[in-house]
């Protein structure tokens, strides 16, 4: 695979980290999980399949995340979503498929919401929406509530796992399955079903909300929430493509 430059963009007083290749369209635009990077297993198993598909490819950091500028503590859900805005509207020309891990997978169907004339098409991975109201439970918002943070055991790393107030109200208050979902879109979810951060049922869920009579979901067979086993990322790969051959 081609090694593609690292480059910043300037957005909001933050210098925003992204790897751009050129290629085709529709461009694939990957979103990371929480506290996550662009530099990732699924991220460079993507870039290498657009390479290969000759399809332009953004993926990015964050504020506060990886590469990117900014403090992790400031970060929001809807910050996070107005700089994936802002990346798409700014450096992705025509059509995007984005392809969301995690939280990742919220932001895209956010994003789908925002801009339906710019999406052609949605690859939720483990997709995460709404992990602020069911991802924790009473007493982790009580402590929230009181200290203004709240920090977890990390299974991926050796920090500790932090959720501040800031994010966990911004997103509560970009929660969507409460009611119907307006992404019209093709949606293709992948999920395992052993994944002990995102329930299945999630999944389940989300396809229901969504609005959208293009939804498939593929559930993996002892699949945990990371997906990145070679016939899990395989299984995305296929998804992936499955979109782009999709009128």
């Amino acid at each position: 695979m081609t090694d593609i430059e690292l480059r910043h963009a300037d957005f909001a007083g933050n210098r925003l980290a992204y790897r751009y290749r050129e290629g085709g369209s529709p461009t694939i635009l990957f979103l990371p999980g929480y506290a996550s990077d662009m530099e990732g297993r699924k991220a460079v198993a993507l870039d290498a399949f657009a390479q290969g598909r000759g399809v332009a490819m953004l993926r990015f950091d964050y504020s506060g995340t990886g590469a990117s500028g900014g403090d992790f503590k400031e970060g929001t859900l809807g910050g996070w979503l107005e700089e994936a805005l802002q990346m798409l509207d700014t450096l992705v020309d025509g059509p995007a498929v984005l392809v969301g891990s995690s939280m990742g997978g919220w932001l895209a169907q956010l994003m789908a919401k925002h801009r339906p004339e710019r999406i052609a098409a949605l690859v939720g991975i483990a997709a995460a929406p709404d992990f602020t109201d069911w991802g924790y439970s009473d007493a982790e918002k009580q402590v929230l509530s009181e200290a203004g943070r709240l920090e977890q055991p990390n299974p991926y790393g050796p920090e500790p796992q932090l959720t501040t107030l800031g994010f966990w109200e911004s997103g509560e208050s970009l929660r969507l399955l409460h009611s119907p979902i307006a992404v019209d879109c093709p949606v293709r979810l992948i999920h395992g079903d052993a994944d002990r951060d995102v329930p299945l049922e999630i999944a389940f869920r989300t396809m229901e909300k969504l609005r959208s009579a293009d939804v498939q979901l593929t559930v993996i067979k002892g699949g945990d929430h990371r997906l990145s086993k070679d016939h899990e990322i395989e299984a995305i790969l296929r998804a992936v493509n499955s979109v782009l051959e999709t009128p």
